[in-house]
Formats: C-alpha cells, structure tokens, sequence
C-alpha cells in the first residue's frame, strides 16, 4: 500500500499505540483522525499532531459512538481507505472475581466494536480502490496467560475476525491485517507490574507503530511484535501446551500479584 494520501481512521488513537501510529502515518503523507472517549486527552493529541490532524471525542463501545465516529471521519476526510481498529479494554484478574460490567467491557470494546465499524465502514472503504483494515489484537490472542481469560478471549476472537474476513474480502480491493503486540509501554499498561521474568517486556510504543507501518506498506497478513520469552512461550504452546501449564503454575502466584491492579477500561 502507498501510503501517502490515504485517509485513515484511528481509533483509540489518542494515546498509546494508536496515537504513534498516527504520528508516522502522517509522516508516510496520510491524513489521519483520531478518537478517544475523553475530549481533553483528544485535545492534547490533535495539538502534538499538528494542524493537519483531525479527531472526534467518542466511544466506540456504543451505537451512536460508532455512528459519530464513522461520520466525523467522513465528512473530515471526504472518504476512507484505511481503518484502524485499535480502542482496547483491559481488566486483570481471576475470572471469579472480574465483574460482569467489566467482562462486558472487553467484550464490547475490544471485539464487537471492530466487528460492527468495520461493517459499517466497508462501502467507504469499497470506494477507496486501495484499502485496509487493521486489527490491533495481542500477544494473548496467541498463548492464553492466567488471568487473563476474557482478554485473551476477545482478543483471540478480534485476531480470526481478521483472518476470516481477509479471505471474505480477498480480490475485492480490501485488505486486512492484523498487529499483535506484546507487552507495550502505553497508559494502558501503566496499572500492571509484571516484568520481564513474568513474559511482559514491554516495548516503546513507536517501536511497535513504525512495524505496523512498515507491515501496511508491504500488505502483511499479520505483525508480531512478540519479546523473545513470549515468542519461546507461543512455540512451546504449540508443540508441548502441558509444559506451559507446568510454567505458569509456577508464575501463577507472582503473576497474580504484578497483574492484580491492570485495568484499563
């Protein structure tokens, strides 16, 4: 994909991942808009962006968010070419103890949202000639960590969302590709404290956007941003899942500590 002129939405692209992604896309010469739930964190974004940004305070967990958010892009950008699927929800936990308003959460914001703005998105991005649309899953969409069930649940469901519709659109001048990063040093991860002995290095945000870049110009099926510990874990879920298990049971009561607090939602 050529990059410059393409008109991309990002959402939850006021922070994190998502704002360095639109921060190099605007280098590649896109024009990007951004959104998030708060319009004072939008604010700040759209000014370290600069002028040409463009961006609308809403939630992509409801209708109408969805429905505002699609049409400011619109009418901003006089189309779409690319759709970046990146507002996550995050809560840590042992599944008993996670509340049902939080479990609903992840499930809203981190899969039935993209689900349903990427349906409504897709006569925009039929009209492109040249689009794609990128899912923003996770590591634990590939090996399930403790304590994280819903997460790795909804992520896993968001990453054969992508791959199932790539194929439906395969031919048809819509691409999709799908970002799995690891553990990234984002607002998002700022409640958690597990490290680098627990699988959780965590990567600089830009580091993570500039492979998306680059995967989006080279019309990657998938980007894995994966520390060394966590691609090893990945490899020996496949080949050997019971000596994970083994792993993890051993990780559980310090993985339970570093990871109680992690919520983002």
């Amino acid at each position: 994909m050529q990059l410059r002129g393409k008109r991309v939405l990002i959402t939850g692209g006021t922070s994190g991942i998502g704002l360095a992604a639109a921060r190099q896309l605007q280098d590649k010469g896109a024009r990007v808009f951004v959104t998030g739930r708060r319009p004072d964190v939008l604010a700040a974004a759209l000014d370290a962006l600069g002028p040409g940004a463009r961006g609308a305070a809403a939630d992509v967990a409801g209708e109408a968010g969805r429905a505002a958010t699609l049409n400011a892009a619109l009418a901003a950008l006089g189309g779409l070419d690319v759709l970046v699927n990146n507002a996550g929800a995050v809560r840590a936990g042992r599944l008993e103890e996670t509340g049902e308003a939080e479990i609903r959460a992840m499930v809203e914001v981190d899969l039935l949202a993209p689900i349903l703005l990427t349906r409504a998105a897709l006569p925009a991005l039929r009209a492109s000639g040249e689009a794609m649309v990128v899912n923003v899953a996770s590591g634990i969409a590939l090996v399930g960590v403790p304590f994280y069930a819903t997460y790795a649940a909804v992520k896993a469901g968001l990453a054969h969302f992508g791959e199932a519709l790539r194929r439906e659109l395969l031919g048809e001048g819509v691409h999709v590709l799908t970002l799995y990063p690891g553990a990234t040093d984002t607002p998002m991860m700022k409640t958690s404290r597990a490290g680098a002995d627990l699988g959780f290095v965590k990567e600089a945000a830009d580091e993570v956007a500039a492979a998306l870049v680059a995967g989006m110009e080279a019309d990657a099926l998938d980007v894995r941003r994966l520390s060394p510990q966590r691609a090893q874990m990945v490899a020996l879920n496949g080949t050997d899942p019971a000596a994970l298990d083994a792993r993890f049971l051993q990780m559980k009561p310090a993985l339970a500590a570093a990871v109680k607090d992690h919520a983002a939602l």
